[in-house]
């Protein structure tokens, strides 16, 4: 048992074995909205829903568990929302392609994220952005998922008007406050395992309000479906007859999952502490070679691109820092395979207080940003408010770089900029530029 856990990282002296396994489920409940949500949107473009829920179970068991043995960091991994949604509607449902082929996209971004790990360039690009930017991204993804907790518990909804206001009070929205309530209460009086009771306590609530759907027929336990139907199922042709739209395809892939997973690692580790005196990541190079071979692994399985999950963040604020959490949200995703209906009845209503309370608790790194400088400022400004803004944390990231290196340019301080964040900026532009195409 020692040798295993030492394998993952884990530390006696340092760590619990109760509070990483309790931080594991944290984050997998939180996360679990992932096996409802991604069969229903790549079933929108004709994949099969059943192959597709235990390809997204196995994806994202075999990438955490690489996360977890490899990185030995306590980072989840399954594919991710909003490149699902790319996948569904835009490549296939407005570009036209068939799902085989937007697999074969996924593919051969997995292949080229694996390459670019080998040789240290998505380190590199992680070490070059400058440490106010840094803390931006993790105040900026504290702000973006309270904004998605909020909006998934119906406290914010939707307005041609506004674009959101306040939504009106009904037994979800109501459970999803008390959630936020119960568990700033339980935070405060130091309970461990403070989120984790929180979203079991409103599961169980909402049964009787009926926010807890349980279904007449309910069983807990079934059979898994087979991924045969989407497994392996590629067509390359586009790829062979060197159509530029598909390479382009790949590039802005790369750019989502890039700066989605950097994203999420500086924001996490940041937070919590994971870093050396002077910023660095412990094991990055490793949990991005984990995340790389994940999305080639969900390819092969048939689902979109994987990557490591923001609502991770969750397990780390209950004190997950080994492979040890990693290890128990792959183990729970495995397990789900057979229980899948108890899993799925967990209502959004009660993940809200996790990912509004995490929030809370990246926003804290606000205070070392340097606002007295406004080239500092206000390049960290936009980092935070365009997250929540566009729905994007890679579009927050990218529009607070590009606007870092304008402002510093402008402002004769060109030399404080690496080489590497000029060659971002120069991606970024042509990103854009092939938007307007």
């Amino acid at each position: 048992m020692k040798s295993i856990l030492s394998v993952l990282g884990f530390d006696p002296s340092k760590h619990v074995v109760k509070t990483e396994i309790l931080a594991g489920c944290t984050t997998f409940l939180t996360m679990s909205y992932i096996l409802a949500v991604n069969p229903l949107i790549l079933g929108d473009a004709g994949m099969d829903k059943g192959a597709v829920f235990s390809a997204t179970i196995i994806a994202a068991a075999v990438a955490t568990l690489i996360m977890a043995f490899y990185a030995k960091m306590p980072y989840a991994l399954a594919s991710g929302m909003g490149l699902n949604a790319f996948f569904t509607y835009t490549l296939v449902l407005v570009m036209g392609y068939t799902w085989q082929e937007a697999l074969s996209a996924v593919l051969v971004e997995g292949v080229i994220f694996v390459l670019l790990t080998l040789f240290k360039v998505r380190e590199a690009i992680a070490k070059a952005i400058p440490v106010n930017l840094r803390y931006a991204i993790s105040v900026g993804i504290g702000l973006f998922i309270a904004y998605i907790g909020l909006k998934n518990g119906g406290v914010i909804v939707s307005n041609e008007s506004t674009i959101t206001s306040l939504g009106t009070w009904n037994a979800t929205s109501i459970l999803a406050v008390a959630g936020i309530v119960l568990g700033a209460v339980l935070m405060t009086l130091n309970v461990r395992g403070a989120l984790f009771i929180t979203i079991i306590a409103i599961t169980v609530i909402g049964i009787p309000f009926g926010v807890t759907q349980i279904p007449e027929h309910f069983s807990l336990i079934s059979m898994p479906s087979s991924i045969d139907p989407v497994a392996l199922k590629f067509d390359f042709s586009r790829f062979i007859s060197f159509d530029i739209d598909f390479y382009i395809i790949v590039f802005v892939l790369l750019l989502m999952d890039l700066f989605d997973t950097l994203g999420t690692f500086i924001g996490a580790a940041t937070s919590a502490g994971m870093v050396d005196e002077n910023g660095k990541i412990r094991n990055m190079n490793k949990a991005l070679m984990a995340d790389a071979v994940g999305t080639t692994v969900g390819a092969l399985c048939g689902t979109s691109t994987v990557t490591t999950y923001v609502e991770s963040t969750t397990g780390i604020a209950e004190g997950g820092r080994t492979g040890l959490t990693a290890f128990t949200v792959a183990f729970l995703f495995l397990i789900a395979l057979f229980f899948s209906p108890l899993f799925l009845i967990i209502p959004s209503a009660a993940t809200t207080s996790a990912l509004v309370l995490v929030g809370v608790m990246m926003f804290r790194a606000i205070h070392k940003i340097e606002f007295r400088k406004m080239d500092e400022a206000l390049p960290c400004f936009i980092t935070i408010v365009m997250m929540p803004f566009t729905a994007s944390i890679s579009e927050g990231i990218v529009l607070g770089m590009l606007s870092y290196v304008f402002i510093k340019l402008l402002c004769g301080k060109g030399k404080e900029l690496t080489v590497i964040m000029y060659v971002l900026a120069a991606f970024f532009i042509l990103k854009y530029v092939v938007m307007l195409l």
